[in-house]
């Protein structure tokens, strides 16, 4: 071969290797992975630790497309429209009743894992826990039956507060709907007033807990919502400054210094998406894999901030806790 034929193979070759790269990456299964919370990268990995036992390894063979709405439900219908145009194979909601919701709407064809808090088969998700039917399946976190054991716990706490400060957030509709149509029976069953405040960006939590104080309200609950867990911080610096015990419906809030939290594990409940979403993406379908239950719940007291609030921590309650933070 003339040395000028071999130059001309050698760099016709270079040339088409980042076009094979590309087209290696194109033709992995894409994952559109939607949350209405703000990044939280130990929930990311433990979605990420679900696909690694289907033998899935993102950036190996698959992509996961990451989108974080901060909140903005009414980003949504757009997004979901945009995922189901592009077909991409699966579509993960682990944490919202609303984004399922409005991926069903979308689509009847690409599968859909969701997380959701309710029951799924009176959202309409799905036909049966046991046989789905169509196209979702995913796992319930049961925030709703957990409403009334949260307020219960929060009041054997701090039986003293009697006026309660129940924050939702307004733009997540179902949510709010299920805490406002289950904690004021609740409520009225212990003896405490409820009063309702509504926040749904940044601002309005500030508004929210400036209206608290003024109204003297005792203690507060914050409702299950996935802006709310990514806003903890904010609410914990808030509660701490305001000297309000305060109930979380996540771990992680009282990590970062919260009084109480009872909840669903969600790493496990987000790992739980994951390995559902590598079993489609293996080839099972939504409408055969049963739609799972949380098994595992948390309730997690910080006993610093306890302290700080001058609330003495009963033997029996710290008896029923899984964890004290000190």
């Amino acid at each position: 071969m003339r040395r000028r034929e071999f130059i001309t193979l050698l760099g016709g070759a270079a040339a088409a290797w980042p076009l094979a790269a590309r087209a290696q990456q194109a033709a992995m299964p894409v994952v559109g992975f939607v949350s209405a919370g703000s990044t939280d990268a130990p929930l990311a990995a433990a979605f990420r630790k679900g696909l690694n036992e289907g033998g899935y390894v993102e950036g190996q063979n698959v992509t996961v497309e990451y989108h974080w709405l901060e909140g903005q439900f009414d980003r949504l219908p757009a997004l979901i429209a945009d995922l189901v145009r592009r077909r991409v194979a699966v579509i993960a909601t682990p944490a919202g009743n609303y984004a399922a919701q409005v991926a069903k709407a979308a689509t009847a064809t690409i599968p859909i894992v969701f997380g959701v808090s309710e029951d799924p088969v009176k959202l309409g998700l799905v036909d049966s826990l046991a046989r789905p039917g169509g196209n979702l399946t995913g796992i319930n976190f049961f925030v709703t039956e957990l409403t009334a054991k949260r307020l219960a716990l929060l009041h054997e706490l701090v039986p003293r507060a009697v006026r309660i400060a129940v924050l939702v957030n307004p733009a997540n509709v179902p949510a709010t709907e299920s805490t406002l149509r289950d904690i004021p029976e609740a409520a009225r069953a212990m003896g405490l007033q409820i009063q309702v405040l509504k926040a749904s960006t940044r601002s309005e939590i500030e508004a929210a807990f400036a209206t608290l104080v003024r109204d003297h309200a005792e203690a507060l609950y914050v409702a299950g919502d996935a802006f709310f867990t990514s806003r903890r911080v904010q609410l914990v610096t808030l509660a701490a400054t305001n000297r309000v015990p305060a109930s979380y419906p996540s771990r992680e809030a009282v990590e970062v210094g919260g009084l109480m939290g009872y909840a669903t594990d969600r790493v496990d409940m987000w790992r739980q998406v994951g390995a559902y979403t590598g079993q489609i993406l293996k080839g099972a379908k939504p409408a055969d894999l049963p739609v799972l239950q949380s098994t595992k719940f948390e309730f997690v007291i910080n006993m610093q901030t306890a302290r700080a609030l001058g609330i003495e921590v009963p033997n029996s309650i710290q008896l029923l806790a899984d964890e004290l933070i000190e």
